[in-house]
């Protein structure tokens, strides 16, 4: 049990790495590859398609076992890594990252239904913790460990480094988990999927390009985005049709479920979009490095850590759980406000408490939600319910990697046009490195543009955290049950 725990643990930090790992080697890619332009992409090619796969790698679990989906996942997860690593310019790179995301979505989602599987709710919460943890190890150390990579070896090895890990695990799991799984003859809803790939692809391609790539007034934007409504629209009809649906509707009746799903698409939207910046941040106002902004964000990651797991005990000994997504998600609020004050001086020990604090709020959140997800469905829903709380939380990562993306570009553009002087002429690539090269009163005044589109971006989060932190409330306390297959 413990080797198949420890290679269930490896396959969840590799997905989660690879959300964020890039985010502090963009500079540099962006500085050998070009495409500054695109340089948001490399992150949401990735979370687009791994969140696009999420429903359909739980029904597949939920048809042919976890096994096999596991090891088919881990498979073309690995195959998307290796081509990355030797990628020769920007579309190519974003490309294979789409093809990495389409065997990442499925590490996630199977691996939190194989604890299902294998461990009954009453003791679930303690093992939640210990992933929920892991994932949020890796959410944070991949910045730390891309930094340290970027500057050591070279930008490739943030994806060759995949290679021994997802290796090692492919082959532990084929040895030793042994889900029980009965052989029914399948239906595979791929009109659905079709529909569900459209909606997402669309309303992404919409928020990420609105107001950047293309003007609001654009018709091709509108078009993206009434191309969406009728694809979630599609996506509702042929979800009642279905003989298997992947998302079964009656799913949503579930009041756990339904909130579960609204509270981890909000709090997807401020993590994921918090924390893409941060990075940012470190390396181009405090001048770190790569490795030292990763070091940085070190409080986040122990906080989240402690915290999970800390949250995941007490739920197993007490039996209930509500009240940690309500205390988590006003942390949440609390830390993403105090953040948007962040001053070009503002000293290291200050954004310590800020971070810790946001860390501490995400350790009793995201977890107990999928804790409590499966705590309410019928075992034969498991990998789907646990699907739905994954895929509307990277839905919302998606998104807030896209709009935060959209908001900082467009303010700090519009900043910059009001305060440097007509016919000065930035860098074409803006990497840390040339922002600090810039002549002293230009270098402060981009400094100040900088750090003020990021206060925007971090007030837009804490206000939608908010949202979070309402439907929390309306969270019930479901007794645990004891048995696996309750």
């Amino acid at each position: 049990m413990r080797l198949l725990f420890g290679a269930l643990m490896l396959v969840m930090l590799l997905a989660a790495l690879d959300q964020t790992i890039v985010s502090t080697a963009l500079p540099t890619i962006v500085g050998e590859l070009g495409g500054l332009n695109e340089l948001s992409w490399v992150v949401t090619a990735y979370l687009l398609t791994s969140t696009i796969v999420v429903p359909l790698y739980g029904k597949f679990g939920d048809l042919f076992g976890r096994r096999i989906v596991l090891q088919a996942a881990i498979v073309l997860f690995l195959l998307g890594s290796a081509l990355c690593g030797i990628a020769q310019n920007m579309p190519q790179l974003i490309v294979l990252r789409a093809v990495q995301g389409l065997g990442g979505g499925g590490l996630l989602v199977v691996t939190l239904a194989a604890i299902g599987d294998v461990i009954p709710p009453a003791q679930r919460g303690r093992y939640q913790g210990v992933f929920g943890g892991v994932y949020g190890l890796a959410t944070v150390i991949g910045p730390l460990l891309g930094g340290f990579i970027v500057e050591h070896l070279s930008w490739r090895w943030i994806f060759y480094i995949n290679l021994p890990l997802g290796a090692l695990a492919l082959v532990v799991i084929g040895m030793v988990f042994k889900p029980h799984t009965a052989h029914v003859k399948h239906v595979i809803d791929y009109m659905g999927a079709g529909f569900l790939a459209t909606a997402l692809t669309c309303i992404i391609l919409f928020t990420s390009q609105g107001g950047t790539v293309l003007p609001w007034s654009s018709m091709q934007l509108w078009f993206t985005l009434l191309l969406g409504v009728i694809a979630v629209f599609g996506f509702i009809h042929e979800e009642k049709l279905a003989a298997e649906p992947v998302m079964p509707l009656s799913l949503f009746r579930e009041r756990t479920f339904l909130l579960s799903t609204s509270i981890s698409f909000v709090v997807g939207v401020s993590l994921f979009g918090a924390v893409t910046f941060l990075p940012l941040y470190l390396q181009v106002v405090k001048g770190s490095t790569p490795s030292q902004a990763g070091m940085q964000l070190l409080p986040l990651m122990a906080c989240m850590l402690v915290m999970s797991a800390l949250t995941g005990r007490t739920i197993s000994r007490i039996g209930k759980y509500r009240m940690f997504p309500i205390v988590g998600t006003l942390l949440i609020v609390v830390a993403m406000t105090l953040l948007s004050r962040l001053q070009l001086n503002t000293s290291m020990r200050v954004m310590d408490i800020y971070i810790g604090l946001l860390g501490c709020g995400l350790g009793m959140t995201l977890q107990v939600l999928i804790l409590a997800v499966q705590n309410t469905v019928a075992h034969h829903h498991m990998g789907v319910a646990t699907s739905g709380a994954t895929l509307f939380r990277s839905i919302g990562g998606s998104i807030g990697v896209s709009v935060f993306g959209a908001v900082f570009s467009h303010g700090l553009a519009a900043r910059l046009e009001s305060v440097i002087p007509d016919g000065t002429t930035l860098p074409p690539t803006l990497t840390p490195e040339s922002i600090h090269a810039l002549p002293m009163p230009l270098r402060d005044q981009y400094l100040h543009a900088f750090a003020e589109s990021l206060h925007t971006v971090y007030v837009v989060a804490a206000i939608i955290a908010v949202l979070a932190f309402i439907l929390s409330w309306l969270l019930k306390d479901t007794p645990l049950r004891g048995k696996p297959h309750g």
